[in-house]
C-alpha cells in the first residue's frame, strides 16, 4: 500500500472514544441539526439534549442534519445537565465570557488533547454548550471539570451553537488522527511521471518553442531552457498531466493526430 493510501486509513481509524457533545436547552431544531451536522463531519455520534425548548423529536432537526440521521437517531433527552453528564469522568463547559467560576481555561486544540488522552483509555469525555441566547450559567459551568474558549474577537464573541460544536469537533478529529487527511489522492490512482516522460515532454515543449522562435537572443537559449525545466520539476508532474501537457503543445504545433511514440514512450498526448 502507498504512503497516501496509509494514511487515508489512519484518518479513517481513529481508536479514542470520542466525546459526547451536550446541548443545554437549545432553543432551536435548526441549531441542533446543524450541531448534528457538524458532528457527523468529524466522527462524533453521542449527542445529548438537555430539555429542548420544542420537545423532542424534531423534523427542523432531522432536516438541517443534512443525512446526519445516524447522530439524530441516537439523540439522549434528559431532565438535567447533571443526568446528562453522569456518565461522563471529565466534561469541559464552553464559553467565551468571564466568569465567577475558578476552573482552569483552555483552548479548542488543549481540550482536545485531554479528550482524546481520555477516550484512549476508555474514559467518556463530554462538551458541554449553552443556550443559544446567554450561554451556560454559573451553576452549570461549575459542573464542568474545565472551560474551554474559542480565540474569538472580544468584540464580537457570540458563536452559533453548530459553529461552536464544529470547531471543537475538528480539533478533537484532527488531534485523534494526528492530523492525517482522509482524501488523499495514492500514487496508485494518479502515479507521478517517469523521468523519461518528463525529459520526452522537455524536448517536446523546447522543440516547440524552438519552432517559434522563442528563444531570442540564441545565447539565452540554456539559460531559458533551465528555467522552464525547473519551473515544471517543482510542479510534481503526474503521467496523466505529462499526457495534457504534450496534448496542449501539439494543439499550439497545429497537430491534427496525436504526435507518434518515440522510443517506447507510452504516454501518448491527449
Amino acid at each position: 500500500m502507498s504512503k497516501n493510501a496509509n494514511i487515508r486509513e489512519e484518518a479513517r481509524a481513529v481508536t479514542a472514544k470520542p466525546p459526547a457533545v451536550i446541548l443545554c436547552e437549545p432553543q432551536l431544531g435548526e441549531n441542533i441539526g446543524t450541531a448534528a451536522r457538524a458532528m457527523a463531519n468529524f466522527g462524533l455520534v453521542d449527542l445529548r439534549i438537555v430539555n429542548p425548548r420544542d420537545g423532542w423529536p424534531s423534523e427542523k432537526a432531522r432536516a438541517a442534519a443534512s443525512r446526519a440521521d445516524h447522530v439524530i437517531e441516537k439523540v439522549q433527552v434528559f431532565e438535567s445537565v447533571e443526568a446528562a453528564i453522569a456518565d461522563l469522568r471529565f466534561v469541559y463547559a464552553t464559553t467565551a465570557r468571564s466568569r465567577e467560576v475558578p476552573k482552569p481555561v483552555r483552548g479548542p486544540d488543549e481540550a482536545a488533547q485531554k479528550s482524546v488522552s481520555l477516550g484512549d483509555q476508555g474514559h467518556a469525555t463530554g462538551y458541554l454548550f449553552g443556550r443559544e441566547r446567554w450561554g451556560l450559567n454559573n451553576e452549570e459551568i461549575a459542573l464542568a471539570d474545565e472551560i474551554v474558549t474559542l480565540p474569538v474577537d472580544p468584540d464580537f464573541a457570540s458563536l452559533n451553537i453548530a459553529q461552536a460544536v464544529l470547531v471543537c469537533a475538528y480539533e478533537w478529529r484532527k488531534t485523534a488522527t494526528s492530523g492525517a487527511l482522509p482524501f488523499l489522492l495514492s500514487e496508485e490512482e494518479h502515479p507521478p511521471a517517469t523521468k523519461d516522460n518528463i525529459l520526452r515532454f522537455f524536448e517536446h515543449l523546447e522543440g516547440a518553442l524552438d519552432t517559434a522562435t522563442f528563444f531570442r537572443p540564441p545565447e539565452r537559449r540554456p539559460h531559458m531552457v533551465r528555467t522552464l525545466r525547473n519551473i515544471f520539476q517543482k510542479a510534481e508532474l503526474t503521467e496523466q498531466e505529462v499526457r495534457a501537457l504534450r496534448g496542449v503543445i501539439a494543439s499550439l504545433e497545429g497537430r491534427q493526430t496525436r504526435p507518434r511514440k518515440e522510443r517506447g514512450d507510452t504516454g501518448n498526448e491527449e
